[in-house]
């Protein structure tokens, strides 16, 4: 049993991703509700047994590099499946006379508050990550008939690109690891149907991994974790 009591960095950062170029990476799947728990029970993809316990409000984000053994050129690495996304498109409200553009999102409101479902609204785009199966979020959308909104589904890793890191977190709890491409302001257009998001960033773009987060370090002074194996 392989024991995880601390995170040691993360693929995307620079240093990581180069020593992990050339090395055996083993990884530990998991879902996005379990990346919130601090402690659970995993088999990697290889069939090693591992068991994380990780200090308190501390979670794994996609791409956290969990083991390292420098002299075996061996890693394990965390892959989070982050849930679909609906992305409902406001923008043709603008064509409808105002009271009925108003009444819309009212309506519009009303529904996804009486479904509980958590949103994020970001220029024209309503962004509102799956808590049920898709079919029965179609059925509400097609249920309530809004006029002047159309809907579609694409993957969270689809999405997460056109978010600030803190509209990431609001919407996938931060399990989706370190954003590689975000703006002052993300613009984000979407093709109906077609389940593709085309961005529109402003002038400056940052492209830069998140390499401090949660008291990760330099892959020259990280240990590696504990490794009990019965």
């Amino acid at each position: 049993m392989i024991i995880i009591e601390s995170v040691l960095g993360n693929s995307a950062d620079p240093e990581w991703a180069g020593r992990l170029s050339g090395a055996d990476v083993d990884l530990v799947e998991i879902d996005q509700w379990e990346a919130q728990k601090s402690r659970f029970r995993k088999t990697t993809a290889k069939g090693e047994e591992v068991a994380v316990s990780l200090d308190r409000h501390t979670h794994i984000c996609d791409g956290d590099v969990l083991l390292w053994n420098a002299q075996a050129l061996s890693a394990l690495v965390a892959r989070i499946e982050l849930r679909d996304v609906m992305i409902v498109h406001l923008g043709d409200l603008r064509t409808l006379a105002s009271e009925i553009a108003m009444r819309t999102c009212v309506e519009l409101g009303h529904a996804m508050g009486n479904q509980h479902w958590p949103a994020l609204v970001k220029n024209n785009l309503v962004y509102v990550p799956l808590t049920v199966d898709r079919k029965v979020m179609a059925s509400v959308m097609n249920t309530h008939r809004f006029e002047g909104i159309r809907y579609e589904f694409a993957s969270g890793r689809e999405v997460v690109p056109y978010l600030a890191p803190h509209e990431s977190r609001r919407l996938f709890g931060g399990a989706e690891g370190s954003v590689h491409s975000h703006t002052h302001e993300s613009y984000a257009d979407g093709e109906a149907g077609m389940g593709h998001l085309h961005g529109h960033p402003p002038a400056q773009v940052h492209a830069h991994p998140a390499t401090a987060a949660h008291g990760r370090t330099s892959p020259v002074t990280a240990d590696s974790a504990r490794d009990h194996r019965k």
